[in-house]
């Protein structure tokens, strides 16, 4: 089975993932990364992996992963 992960040190807020996301499974989660950007969370209950948040992204935070 396949898993969305993320890298929160590469986000920086954009929210291109969250306004693309067809299943409204990602967020900004409230924690600040290094950069002081507030970082996508994945709502993995939601999510059905579909790629659309690795598409959009401009930073390469996302990966699907097999579990």
């Amino acid at each position: 089975m396949a898993k969305l992960t993320i890298s929160p040190e590469r986000c920086k807020s954009c929210k291109y993932c969250i306004v693309a996301c067809p299943t409204k499974s990602l967020s900004l989660s409230g924690k600040l990364n290094a950069a002081g950007y507030d970082h996508v969370a994945v709502d993995h209950e939601k999510c059905t992996q579909c790629g659309t948040c690795y598409i959009v992204c401009p930073d390469n935070v996302f990966e699907i992963v097999e579990e």
